[in-house]
């Protein structure tokens, strides 16, 4: 097993499915509801953009799965599961700094944000993962 390439290859998937989630709440919030997409197919007002970036999300959401499956061959699974907890703390930091999710910070999703990546350095701190503390 390879701890640096599984940490990696963890914060790989992390990165793609935080992108990809981003990517999904803009486009959706440029496409019509489903119940109206051969309406709005037939009629031509479809955005091929927000459309594109689905397609994308839904793309960096399998690279994603091939990351998370390559971490999971060299992490421990209290070590992998809490790395990918990074990703609610990064799109909730992401889509609150960028204007165009128009999302707000407030005081207990950053402090909720701020426990997570506090568990996950606990979790991954030398302590924490001692060999003799896993038996």
């Amino acid at each position: 097993m390879s701890l640096g390439r599984g940490i990696a290859f963890a914060m790989g998937s992390v990165l793609l499915v935080s992108g990809a989630q981003l990517g999904m709440r803009w486009s959706m919030s440029h496409l019509p509801q489903p119940d109206q997409w051969l309406t709005a197919l037939g009629n031509g007002t479809v955005d091929w953009l927000a459309l594109g970036v689905v397609m994308l999300s839904v793309f960096a959401y399998a690279l994603s799965m091939l990351c998370w499956l390559a971490a999971l061959r060299d992490l421990p699974l209290a070590r992998a599961y809490s790395l990918l907890s990074i990703s609610y703390a990064l799109v909730y930091l992401l889509a609150a700094s960028l204007p165009l999710f128009n999302e707000h910070f407030s005081l207990f999703k950053t402090l909720g944000v701020a426990f997570v990546v506090l568990g996950v350095i606990t979790i991954n701190s030398s302590r924490a993962t001692c060999p003799r503390d896993s038996v």
